[in-house]
């Protein structure tokens, strides 16, 4: 077995040639200064209808009950910032992680590749790989390893990156050298929580998932709320509107990954051509697309409500 230095600089060779943008380590530890805070959130009722967040509190919170032996959690970055963007005025916006292949099936590709080639490298690792499908608290353990720091919108921000990227995990039972956390970087500036049209952003990187129009458009099987509508400014799946502002993402550079790339042409269709969007067509151009996490139905009937497409907001400043 190698020492905690040597498995760690293979593991960052393998991360590197996989195409990860960062990968850092922290303690597989119970995460105690986060305990209080999760509660909170959970008990004033600010994850919506997001119910299956109350269920395995103690494994979010401890690594070790979902990988027995756990000794390390390794955070991993990969950039999603598209390189094309849609072009025809008045076409509905869709969240910029939505653009290409669904990332749960491209990051968790990457990671099981980093996972088995470390492996040939270091020996024998029992461990687990996760993409925001599992109780791991992803923010969390990016900002102790010192990814980043949690911004005031609750994204993981990174100096001279941004926030426009994907977490993953690898929890594993042997020890690597483990790395600190940065400072925050937000300094005095609000334009996120000023910036969001329902105010979701209740408190600095607290999020109240009924006001937000990622979760409306998402995550609610139902329709999205009538006291809402008026503030969706076109977007039918997902918001980006408090990364928009963000001053960090004037940093954010096009991504390598093919596989986050659109497809069949749909950044140029014309506003009139989602109007008549079938399920057929919606299945063959977004079948492998984050949009199914939505489905036809509640997308076509967002479709329906986000018109005439409100003003963007302000770009951040250089």
């Amino acid at each position: 077995m190698l020492s905690a230095l040597l498995a760690k600089e293979a593991l960052l060779s393998h991360a590197k040639r996989l195409g990860f943008d960062d990968c850092r380590v922290s303690a597989a530890v119970f995460l105690e200064e986060e305990a209080p805070s999760l509660e909170a959130w959970l008990r004033a009722d600010r994850h919506g209808s997001m119910r299956y967040m109350e269920n395995h509190f103690d494994k979010r919170l401890d690594p070790r009950l979902l990988v027995p032996g756990a000794k390390s959690v390794i955070s991993l970055r990969l950039n999603y910032f598209p390189v094309e963007e849609p072009s025809p005025t008045g076409s509905p916006k869709i969240s910029r992680y939505a653009y290409g292949e669904d990332y749960h099936a491209v990051v968790k590709d990457k990671l099981f590749a980093l996972l088995e080639s470390w492996k040939s490298d270091v020996g024998s690792i029992e461990g687990r790989c996760f993409v925001d499908s599992a109780p791991v608290l992803e923010r969390a353990w990016a900002k102790r390893s010192g990814v980043g720091w949690v911004g005031k919108n609750a994204m993981v921000l990174t100096k001279g990156v941004g926030s426009y990227y994907f977490l993953a995990e690898l929890i594993v039972d042997i020890e690597v050298l483990p790395d600190s956390p940065v400072f925050d970087h937000c300094g005095t500036c609000t334009r996120c929580l000023d910036a969001c049209p329902t105010q979701a952003i209740v408190a600095p990187s607290v999020i109240d998932s009924n006001k937000c129009i990622s979760h409306a458009t998402i995550e609610l099987h139902d329709a999205v709320p009538a006291s809402m509508r008026a503030d969706l400014h076109g977007w039918a799946f997902g918001c980006d509107i408090c990364q928009e502002v963000c001053p960090w993402n004037r940093h954010s550079t096009p991504h390598k990954e093919t596989r986050f790339s659109p497809t069949e042409g749909w950044t140029s269709w014309a506003p009139e051509v989602w109007k008549e969007l079938s399920e057929e067509t919606f299945g063959r151009v977004f079948g492998k697309s984050a949009l199914q996490r939505a489905g036809y139905k509640k997308f076509l009937s967002t479709l329906r409500i986000i018109e005439p497409v409100g003003q963007p907001p302000e770009a951040p400043r250089t």
